[in-house]
């Protein structure tokens, strides 16, 4: 993951009329392609690529939209403001018979990864109930990685999550979780595993001004998906395609490397059950 992105929504149609030839495709109403921070946490170079690939693969213009949260790209989603967002497979669940899938990225050979709770590499702590008490750093309330798996073992834990920490902060971006951490601001944080393992490659030296304490079972990727009632429509069916053909063109797959991933691939719901189990454990608390 490369060095963070301002946090203001965006638009990139101008690359794409560089690269579309003149005529009818360029005059094409643009596809709107939602992202947010929380996740997609890099440099204007990276969202160069992809809005380069997208456009390219598609033949028309492509329009990158970013807000600050989930619940903001989400709710575009859901009223029409964008075509497509890439998401959370928290949100994609909790509106699941609203959207559907359009592919969910693949890590290191699998489309899952995992929640990392983090602390300083002097901490003694070994688990998260030796951090009962402390400053804790969510990323965003509707994220997987960086709120429900921490907020769910505190519950499978037999606590309460609004009193097991004495405060906690939500800092709207994993990269900024790590921050947090490293400078002192909270004692623990949990973040996006993949996000943190791509910051030990691309900055070290902040991620190692952080220590891993624990790691959750392998949960589904962040995925990209549209409204289900669109899902026919030609410009999501020829989104679909581009993102499954990624690896098969020069800037698909340099947008890849630069986010160190694999493809985008077809997968069923079901790689979201864990994540289903845990939102399951929320709602039975109460």
């Amino acid at each position: 993951m490369q060095p963070a992105l301002s946090r203001r929504a965006f638009t990139l149609t101008a690359a794409a009329a560089a690269i579309l030839p003149a005529g009818p495709a360029g005059a094409e109403t643009p596809i709107r392609f939602g992202l947010t921070p929380v996740f997609l946490d890099n440099d204007a170079e990276v969202i160069d690529l992809m809005h380069a690939a997208l456009a390219e693969g598609m033949g028309r213009p492509v329009e990158l939209v970013q807000r600050r949260t989930y619940e903001e790209v989400t709710a575009l989603l859901l009223e029409g403001g964008v075509d497509a967002a890439w998401v959370c497979g928290y949100p994609y669940l909790q509106h699941r018979k609203a959207l559907t899938l359009i592919g969910v990225p693949v890590w290191q050979g699998k489309p899952l990864y995992r929640s990392y709770l983090i602390v300083a590499p002097d901490d003694p702590a070994r688990g998260l109930a030796d951090l009962a008490g402390g400053t804790h750093a969510f990323s965003d309330p509707n994220s997987n990685s960086g709120w429900l798996v921490t907020t769910t073992d505190i519950i499978r834990m037999g606590r309460r999550p609004e009193t097991f920490f004495a405060r906690s902060i939500f800092t709207y971006g994993h990269r900024n979780v790590v921050r947090a951490v490293a400078a002192g601001l909270t004692r623990s944080g949990s973040v996006d595993g993949y996000v943190w393992e791509v910051l030990k490659l691309e900055e070290p030296g902040l991620a190692g001004r952080t220590r891993v304490v624990t790691r959750s079972e392998w949960l589904g990727f962040p995925p990209i998906v549209c409204r289900a009632d669109r899902a026919g429509e030609e410009g999501i069916r020829s989104l679909h395609r581009v993102l499954l053909e990624l690896p098969q063109t020069e800037t698909g797959r340099r947008t890849l490397a630069a986010l160190h991933l694999d493809a985008i691939a077809d997968e069923p719901p079901s790689v979201f059950d864990g994540i289903a189990a845990r939102m399951a454990d929320l709602e039975a608390a109460g």
